[in-house]
């Protein structure tokens, strides 16, 4: 079974694109991109996960959408038009950037490179500005939706660059996105991302509570939700979420580590920024405790498992 669900893609030139990191994002998103009819070539640090790449979407696209895997990002890049990566963290995205085996020092003159690392605003500004010294464009392009969103070829993302950087990556990476959206120049995309956490750290914490709280009452809570999710109190996280953390299942999604990360630099920046939360504040502390539980991999909605 393929790693990404059908979707129809519209009518885009066919580019020759690269992307950097494999992971359960970047892998089913590379794949669009592939079976969206563009020339793929793919790097991964674990050099059998870009095999396996590979294999998967060559014989789904008649061999016609791949170049393979390179060895390093300066090779994956070297050919690229536009080179996509979605990696773990700021020291992640600057070891496939910068240094002699890094992709900026690959590139053709011109060529774009849009991160959907989830990182921090400072880094994206300082690969911006390393990018144009070398003449070079740069689009910080954090996503949302999940692994199911990166799947379904439907992911949010939020985008912070230069218009024409801008203009020349979304018709492109509408292949895995439902909506590509320019926030305000470099570093943009990210302080939005921040946002996106922000909302649902608060919201996680509110449907746990709400789901302990009837629980404890003595409610069905299966059918409580159905009522209450076709009013005000209905959210993304109720109608995807709901129904699985009164099941007691957090095996999916996205993982309480990857939430700590993010919240931690959503921290870090209101440091800088002056902005006060204390709500985010307390709920990562919450998401500490579900660590010390032994979720590191649960979903993050497993907030509520702190409750019982």
């Amino acid at each position: 079974m393929s790693s990404i669900n059908p979707k129809t893609y519209e009518a885009t030139p066919s580019r020759q694109i690269a992307f950097l990191g494999l992971g359960v994002m970047g892998y089913p998103m590379a794949g669009h991109l592939a079976r969206a009819g563009h020339k793929v070539t793919v790097y991964n640090r674990s050099a059998a996960k870009s095999q396996a790449w590979c294999a998967e979407f060559a014989p789904a696209t008649g061999g016609k959408a791949l170049s393979g895997h390179a060895a390093t990002p300066k090779l994956a890049a070297a050919q690229a038009d536009i080179i996509f990566c979605c990696v773990g963290n700021d020291d992640d995205l600057r070891s496939v950037t910068l240094g002699p085996d890094g992709a900026f020092v690959g590139m053709k003159p011109g060529a774009l490179f849009v991160d959907h690392t989830t990182a921090s605003a400072n880094v994206a500004r300082e690969l911006s500005l390393a990018a144009s010294q070398l003449g070079l464009q740069f689009v910080d392009a954090p996503v949302s939706g999940g692994q199911a969103g990166a799947q379904n070829g439907l992911l949010t993302v939020m985008c912070g660059g230069e218009q024409a950087a801008f203009d020349a990556a979304q018709p492109v990476a509408m292949a895995f996105s439902k909506a590509f959206t320019l926030l305000g120049g470099s570093g943009a995309g990210q302080l939005a991302k921040m946002v996106n956490q922000i909302c649902i750290a608060g919201l996680v914490q509110g449907l746990s509570e709400a789901i302990a709280f009837g629980q404890q009452a003595g409610l069905d809570m299966t059918q409580v939700l159905d009522v209450i999710g076709k009013g005000a109190a209905q959210s993304w996280q109720m109608d995807n979420r709901g129904k699985t953390m009164v099941a007691g299942k957090f095996d999916f999604g996205f993982a309480v580590d990857w939430m700590r990360k993010d919240l931690g630099l959503v921290l870090d920046e209101a440091k800088r920024n002056g902005a006060r939360l204390p709500v985010t504040a307390l709920v990562d502390q919450f998401y500490a405790d579900v660590q010390q539980m032994g979720g590191r991999r649960w979903d993050t909605s497993s907030l509520i498992k702190r409750l019982k």
